[in-house]
């Protein structure tokens, strides 16, 4: 079964430039949208510093792309979902035609 790409995600790359202090500052860039099938996964509570957060795993398969190409999402990068950011661990050929990609994410939030 195929799955349903009904969801435009933005893939982000970041970008970083150096501050004049030895670090670096870091921003986003968008590199195009994406139609995704967004399945939840596991999901956990925390407790970061004194700060509550829940981390929810998610799977986010998107159409394939050849390797290189801009469009293939990579470890590193993310999705932008309006307010929601999907930062992407992983990503593998969902079958062996490698008409879809698997995008293993991760979506965090304090509260």
């Amino acid at each position: 079964m195929s799955p349903r790409l009904t969801r435009p995600l933005v893939l982000e790359q970041e970008v970083r430039q150096p501050d004049g202090s030895g670090g670096y500052t870091g921003s986003w860039e968008a590199l195009g949208t994406l139609w995704a099938e967004v399945r939840p996964g596991s999901g956990a509570a925390r407790d970061r510093a004194g700060l509550a957060s829940h981390q929810q795993r998610l799977k986010i398969t998107v159409r394939g792309a050849a390797q290189g190409a801009e469009s293939r999402p990579q470890p590193g990068q993310r999705f932008r979902d309006d307010a929601r950011i999907y930062l992407i661990d992983a990503v593998q050929e969902s079958d062996a035609s490698g008409r879809y990609l698997l995008c293993r994410a991760r979506e965090e939030v304090l509260a």
